[in-house]
Parts: C-alpha cells; sequence; structure tokens
C-alpha cells in the first residue's frame, strides 16, 4: 500500500497502517496502538525534538547533508551577493523577493517607523551603566508591548502587518540604543535619509561629526551577516517564538522570549566561545599543538559542527570572503590567521572529516564583529536583529496555519506512583 507505514504491536500481535504525510507519521496516529482500551495508547518519546516535526513551514529549507540553506526557495549564496536585507527581509515576510517599486515602498515603510517613543528611551536608561546589551533588548522588546496595546489583536491580519513593520524597524534602534549605553554614550537618533545597515551604523558609531558618511564597504558587509542570520528553521529561539505565540501572545513579547532563547551561550553566544578559542590557541604557529590536543580530548574545537549540518555550512563560506572585505577596511585582524590555519588543518584531517566537522556560521562572524569594534556581549544583539524577521514570519505562519494550537508537549511520567500521606499524630 503506497504512502503507508505498517507497524505491528509485538505485545499484542495487532498491526495497524499508518499514513504517511509528505513522509512522514503523525504522531498522533501512534495513539490507537494500545493494550487494552484504558491504555493510553503510544507516544513518541523524543527530547530536544531532534526528530519531531511540529509545523509545517515553507519559509526556509535546510540540507545539512548537502550544505544547503535556502530561503523561500532561494540559494543562501545568491541572496547574499544580489540582495539587500530589507529585499530579503521582504522575501522571508512575502515568499517572493520585491519589484523595484514594491523594494522602494517596503524601505520607505520600515524607515518611517525607526523611531522610539521617548518613554522607551527613558525605559532603556534606567538600566545599570554595566547592563549586559541582551538583557536591555529582551526587555525593551517586551516593554514595546505596553506601547501598542493593539499588537493584541493577533487574528487581526492588518494589525499584524502593521507590528511586524515596527518590530523589524525599531530593533536596529534598540539594539544601537543598547551598544551607546554599554559605551556610556549618547543616544543617537535614526536618520532615515539612509539605508537599514548604514542607519544602524549611523546609531552605533556617529560621534560630533554633523552628518555620520557609513563605509559602504563594511555596511555591505553588515547588509550580508543581517542575510545570513534572517532565518535558520526551527531552531531554539524560533521554536520559543512558535511556542508562546501559540498562545495568542503578541508578537512583541514573542519576539521577547525569542530573544531570550538566543541569549543562551548554547545557541547566539557560540561565536563568542570561537574568539575565547582563537585567544587561547594565541598565534598560527600553535595551532598544530591545539588541535592534537582537541583529538586527546583535551580541548574544544569551537565553531566547528552542527546540529543539522554535516557538511561545511554554507554561511561560513560567505562570512569567509566578507571577513577579507571587511580588513581591507579595519586592517587585518590577527585571530583571522590563526582561524584560517585551523579550517585548513581540521579539513585535511581525518579525525574531524569522519565525525563532520565543519566551520559553522560562528567560526567568522566573531571575527568580523570584532574588527567592527564590537564587544563580545554584542554579539547576540546584533544576531537577534535579523533574526527578527525569521521569528515574525514564523510567527504568522503558525498564526494563520489552522492546524496550529496552543502548544502543549506530552511527557513521560517517571515519578512516584500513588501513594497516601501517612497519618500524623
Amino acid at each position: 500500500m503506497p504512502d503507508t507505514l505498517t507497524v505491528t504491536d509485538n505485545r499484542t500481535g495487532k498491526t495497524y497502517t499508518l499514513a504517511l504525510h509528505d513522509g512522514n507519521i503523525r504522531a498522533i496516529d501512534l495513539r490507537q496502538i494500545q493494550t487494552n482500551p484504558d491504555d493510553f495508547g503510544v507516544m513518541s518519546y523524543d527530547p530536544a525534538y531532534t526528530n519531531t516535526a511540529a509545523c509545517r513551514s515553507s519559509i526556509t529549507y535546510i540540507d545539512g547533508d548537502k550544505g544547503i540553506l535556502r530561503y523561500r526557495g532561494y540559494p543562501i549564496e545568491q541572496l547574499a551577493e544580489k540582495c539587500t536585507f530589507p529585499e530579503v527581509a521582504y522575501l522571508i515576510l512575502n515568499g517572493e523577493l520585491p519589484t523595484p517599486d514594491q523594494a522602494q515602498d517596503w524601505n520607505e515603510h520600515l524607515m518611517r517607523r525607526t523611531m522610539l517613543h521617548e518613554n522607551v528611551k527613558k525605559f532603556m536608561e534606567g538600566f545599570h551603566y554595566d547592563a549586559h546589551p541582551m538583557g536591555m533588548f529582551i526587555s525593551t522588546m517586551a516593554a514595546l508591548s505596553t506601547f501598542y496595546n493593539e499588537a493584541k489583536k493577533v487574528l487581526d491580519p492588518e494589525v499584524r502587518k502593521l507590528e511586524v513593520l515596527r518590530a523589524i524597524s525599531k530593533v536596529p534602534t534598540i539594539a544601537a540604543y543598547t551598544y551607546r549605553h554599554s559605551m556610556g554614550l549618547p543616544y543617537v537618533y535614526p536618520d532615515n535619509s539612509l539605508t537599514y545597515t548604514e542607519n544602524f551604523m549611523n546609531m552605533l558609531w556617529k560621534m560630533t561629526e554633523p552628518v555620520y558618511k557609513p563605509n559602504p564597504a563594511i555596511a555591505r558587509a553588515l547588509d550580508i551577516l543581517f542575510i545570513l542570520h534572517a532565518d535558520h528553521e526551527q531552531n531554539c529561539s524560533t521554536s520559543a517564538m512558535r511556542g508562546v505565540g501559540s498562545s495568542q501572545a503578541d508578537p512583541f513579547v514573542a519576539t521577547a522570549a525569542a530573544a531570550a532563547a538566543l541569549y543562551g551561550p548554547l545557541h547566539g553566544g557560540a561565536n563568542e566561545q570561537v574568539l575565547r578559542m582563537l585567544d587561547e590557541i594565541g598565534s598560527k604557529d600553535k595551532v598544530p599543538a591545539y588541535v592534537a590536543a582537541v583529538k586527546n580530548n583535551k580541548g574544544k574545537l569551537m565553531g566547528f559542527g552542527h546540529r543539522i549540518y554535516k557538511n561545511y555550512d554554507p554561511r561560513a563560506r560567505i562570512l569567509k570572503w566578507a571577513a577579507e572585505r571587511v580588513f581591507e577596511v579595519t586592517g587585518r585582524n590577527p585571530k583571522l590567521d590563526i582561524a584560517l590555519e585551523l579550517e585548513r588543518i581540521a579539513l585535511e584531517d581525518d579525525y574531524f572529516v569522519q565525525r563532520k566537522l565543519y566551520p559553522n556560521v560562528d567560526f567568522y562572524s566573531g571575527i568580523i564583529y570584532q574588527a567592527l569594534g564590537f564587544r563580545p556581549e554584542m554579539f547576540t544583539v546584533l544576531f537577534a536583529i535579523p533574526r527578527t524577521v525569521g521569528w515574525l514570519a514564523q510567527w504568522e505562519e503558525m498564526i494563520t496555519d489552522p492546524e496550529q494550537k496552543i502548544a502543549r508537549p506530552r511527557q513521560v511520567y517517571t515519578g512516584k506512583a500513588l501513594r497516601d500521606v501517612p497519618a500524623r499524630p
């Protein structure tokens, strides 16, 4: 029988036919497999959801074995080469690349909403001088929910469209304010005559000059970084966005929840760990000794390997090229030579090849961010700016999917059986 799976329960000898949908079974169909009428039925047990699809999505396609990443069918390599970040954001949200007129209209809508309410600025001023920028980012995103009460009408498509615009427009402003706060510098207001990334640079780095003139090479590098980080399928933070959004929470608090997941060192903080590793190695000539130590379980190779990719992360190839362009402006970061030597040795060593430990996006992004003058605590905030686009696209897809309900995973109970509280004197 085509498109079905036959399962035999060896406990009872019964056989069940399960329908396959896009090559997968629906977990709820396992519930019919019972030993008796009172049996709850079989569930799938999958810690960390390593083999469970929680949704159907048309946004991002990844083939980890082949090193493929596509947004809405377009290869990431072509998007990074030919498109701007706002164009890619439009694609991710709307399903198609914008026409020239649509791109101009989209940019105008984005730039028109870059300003933050003055009370939001005062809210951010209340953080301690050494507050972590990511903590400020998360808190401020959640606070926007109180400034745009209509955002709670998540079933209204026009409201959703407006709030998505607001969020994507304001995240660079929030991020830049967290940076200026951490540096003890006055805030810089948006300049809507600039592009999305140029305006972000203006809010980051403008000092006393009357008009900030962004370096085009740096602006393009940031554009590429933003494109590469815009979405990455059902990762930890995206799952958090969908999970919180499934309760029909508004997009600002859902985005704050997703950013909180990104804040964790196992998710958004990996590029900082790469820099620490390169600092530990110290110089190019010490790379072979470090690699030998890793092979003897006396160290970790950070920035290599990925939960999904079992091949060279396509984003890492692009960032390797972008790093060279950035260093033409900033001066060469000596860490790049260490990284290149580490990559060369690891890609030729059977120990790493057999384990499919290839460079991932974190391997080069931290080096670029550091060359631009960012401290490691800002890295995850920079990650969150473009990923907000992916989060909101996934949220919109979830809200409009008739199959989706409030998230409520099952558990396998392993606690005590029924027992009575002992009598007390």
